[in-house]
This record gives structure tokens, sequence and C-alpha cells, in this order.
């Protein structure tokens, strides 16, 4: 059996190929790893999870000097330069790390490594073109292909877009320049964590455009309308809620102008940048897909990880557009290994089962919000009898002696028998808490079982509070 993996640097397809290269020799004939990145590492090493980080610690270093009345003097500022090269520095060592684990792979008999750009000839045959950088190409006839080539920034089909300069989120983590103005055109996951950074590093005036009443999709309301008072208040952002970009253009100035409609209204906004956080979207294009069976679309992925229109084809990570998170990706390129071996023997396949759990780095990283299992509103769409309790981060004292005031957290917990559903933190630290009620969740713990006893007066006292009020209110 040959199988031939497409984007082998990502977290995805290095997860599939760690797995079955244990098989070569035995279930695999030949593993054929191809990527065409320079540096190869994936997204989430070279322009996502790893620099994103980076620059996000300086922003909250900086925020909490401004709002530690303890200090005084001028807040301190960030240097752009020193910034960008320690951020460069440590992605680039990052990557090494994972190029070393592919071309070790790549030394095991059985298997091989092609720097090349793969393209599909037909379902199961993959041309491989400029390997190494050199006019030569090879077709690999293949048992079984992975593509794994992640997501690349979404553009929206907005009138004047193609006109306008504009700066995504890669040009941002970049940027040793920033302007003094900016409008902001998504405010996602991207636009909550690198918005707040572009006001600590010295875009004084930033406006950004939101749908919706609030941001946060994914949570229950108050954590949204939480987060629109902090960036509002502690980060001075305005923010057009309801609002519906209809058009830009440049300015005579070398600005933009953005056209928006808010509560049927027209009006313009001008600011010397546009910056563009609209999401990311499958990286198909130039994989010559047109040559397959395959058609990109809602449900065009199975959650085998298996290809609806080719049971021969797995698709794993960002491109499937089923969660664009990386510890995501990597289980999702376990169980499409593990998926492979199984078809080859015709046995049954197993799908990829997940744990809601996200954490979004918004407010400079200092008020991350964390959400792991249901919320209010998805246990009630999912029809649960439950019990919810909140508690405000104020209510415990640790959090203003770190002067970190701000948050909430909410326990969702079944009604009948104490399970714990789920977890929602928008707070110092809900970033760490995550993994502890993720093991909750997933191990279907009692709430009365968990431990009320924190060691010393820490953050996680919230936690404590939480359980306390839910074992309290079944009890009654």
């Amino acid at each position: 059996m040959h199988v031939v993996i497409v984007g082998a640097y990502g977290s995805a397809g290095v997860a599939v190929a760690e797995t079955l290269s244990d098989h070569v020799g035995s279930r695999v004939d030949q593993l054929t790893l191809v990527d065409n990145g320079e540096p190869g590492g994936g997204l989430c090493i070279l322009r996502g999870c790893m620099p994103s980080k980076e620059v996000l610690s300086a922003a909250a270093h900086r925020y909490q000097a401004r709002h530690d009345d303890r200090l005084t003097g001028d807040p301190p500022t960030i240097d752009l330069h020193e910034t960008v090269a320690t951020k460069d520095d440590h992605v680039l060592g990052f990557a090494e790390h994972r190029r070393s684990a592919v071309h070790r792979m790549a030394s095991e008999e059985g298997v091989e490594f092609l720097h090349g750009t793969a393209t599909f000839v037909d379902d199961h045959t993959v041309r491989v073109s400029d390997i190494d950088g050199e006019d030569g190409e090879r077709e690999l006839d293949a048992d079984y292909v992975v593509v794994a080539t992640g997501s690349s920034v979404n553009v929206p089909d907005l009138d004047g877009i193609d006109d306008v300069d504009y700066m995504t989120s890669a040009d941002v983590l970049d940027a040793t320049e920033l302007p003094e103005s900016g409008v902001v055109m998504g405010f996602g996951y991207v636009g909550l964590e690198l918005v707040p950074y572009l006001k600590e590093a010295g875009v004084s005036e930033l406006t950004v455009v939101e749908h919706d009443d609030r941001p946060l999709d994914e949570a229950d309301p108050e954590f949204g309308d939480d987060l629109l008072a902090l960036y509002r208040e502690e980060f001075d952002i305005e923010i057009l809620t309801d609002t519906h970009e209809q058009s830009v253009e440049q300015t005579a100035d070398g600005g933009v102008r953005l056209h928006v409609e808010r509560d049927g209204e027209s009006a313009a906004i001008e600011a010397e940048q546009l910056f563009l956080f609209t999401g990311r979207r499958p990286t198909v294009d130039g994989l010559g897909l047109g040559h397959t069976s395959l058609t990109v679309e809602d449900g065009w992925v199975d959650d085998t990880m298996q290809a609806r229109d080719d049971g021969h084809t797995f698709v794993v990570g960002d491109v499937n557009e089923k969660e664009p998170i990386l510890h995501v990706a990597k289980e999702q390129g376990y169980v499409a290994a593990d998926n492979i071996l199984a078809h080859a023997r015709g046995e049954e396949l197993v799908d990829y089962e997940n744990v809601h759990h996200h954490v979004v780095f918004s407010g400079a990283a200092v008020y991350p919000y964390a959400r792991v299992g249901h919320s209010r509103f998805s246990a009630d769409e999912a029809g649960l009898d439950y019990v919810a309790v909140s508690r405000e981060a104020s209510d415990d004292g640790v959090f203003k002696t770190k002067m970190t005031p701000r948050g909430r957290a909410t326990l969702v917990v079944d009604a009948d028998d104490g399970t714990v559903l789920g977890y929602q933190g928008l707070h110092y630290h809900a970033d760490v808490m995550a993994k502890t009620m993720q093991v909750a969740v997933e191990m279907e713990l009692d709430v009365r079982d968990l431990p009320d006893r924190a060691y010393h007066p820490t953050t996680p006292e919230i936690l404590d509070g939480l359980f306390r009020s839910a074992s309290k209110k079944l009890d009654e």
C-alpha cells in the first residue's frame, strides 16, 4: 500500500505521517511525504499560534503596566523591531524542529520526502513538480492520498478590495512600523487577538466593524458584551456593531475609505490602513482537484476524515473546514491514519469526536476567553436538562490582587447526575484552566466529586466557587 501525504510539514500532515511510519514494512509498503514550504514548518508555527503568542506577550506586558496604579511614569512602548526579531528567531527554531522530525521519518526505509508542489493528475495519481527547486517532476501512483494543505487568508468579495492596500494577520506579525490609524474588517478570533496588539503597539485610532450585536459567536451573550466593554473602555477601540461593509476605496492621501451600512444608514470610515482579519479558507488552489471526483463544499469531508466523493482520499486539518485549530488538526491526523489502515483491511472506520475546546487570546492575552464543552446556549439547543452557575472574577480577591479584576466564568452541569457539561471563562488565566475543565468534561465527572481546595489563594479559586455553587444548586 502506497500513501501520499500532501502538506507533510503541517501539524495534521505530521500526525498522519507519524502514525503510518510505524507501519511501513508491514501494513504500509511506501509512504511519500510532500510539501513545498519555504521554510517548511506548518501554518501554526510560521503564521499562526506561535508567532501570534510572541507578539501578544509584548502587548500583555504593556497593558498590565498601563493598568497597575502601583507603577508610575509613562508606560513603555513596544519596540517592534525587537519584537519581530525575537519572534522570527523563535519561530525559525520551532520550524527547524518540525522539519527535522519530518526528515528523520524520511530517512527510514520505505519513507521518502519530496520538497515540491503536488498536483492531482487523477483521483489517485499525484504529480510532484519543482522538486528541490529543479525542473524535474515525478508521478506517484497512490493507494491513498492525504490532503493536509491547511488554510489561506480569506479575502472577501468586496467592491474595491483589489484596488487598496491591506494588512493581513501575517503582515501585522511581521510589521516593524504601524500607522497612526486603522479600520478593521473581521472580528473573529484573529481580530479579537490582534486588535489589542495593534493598540498597544502604537495604532492610536482604531475602528472595528462587527456584523452582529457582539463578537464571540460561540459564547453566551454576556461574554460578548463583556468583551465589547473591555475593548471600548480599556483599549479605547471604536467598535461598530450591526455594521456591514459595502465597498472600499483608496483616498487621495494614500489611505482607505470604507463605506458601511449601519442601522439602515450609509457611512464612511477613513483611516491610514485597512486591516483584513476576515478569516481563512481551505488551501486547495493549484491542487488540481478538477482532475478528481472531489468537490469542495459544505460536508465534503466526513467525520472519519474521508472525502465524501472518494473513499481513498482523506482530508485533515484546516483544509477540511471543520475546526481550524492546532490540537484538532493533530487529532484528526491520528484518526485519519488509523482509518486508512482500517479501510485497507475492510474494517469499520471511526469518527473523530471532539469535545468543544477553544481558547481565544482576547484582551491582549490578559483576558482570554475559553470554552470547553457546552455553553448554556448549546445545552439548550441540545435539549439538555442542566444547571448553570456563574461567578464574577471580581468576587475572588485574588484577581484584584493581580490587578485583573474583570471577567466572569460559567459552569454547566447535568441537572440529574451532576456531570460537568461545560465551562466558559473570560478572565485572567482562563486559558490555563481550560485543560482542567477539559479533563472534567471528557471524563464526565460529577461536580460534587471535584476537590474544593486551592492550595493557597490562586486564580483557580474561581473554579472552586463554581463547583460549590453548582453542588449546592443540585442538592437543593
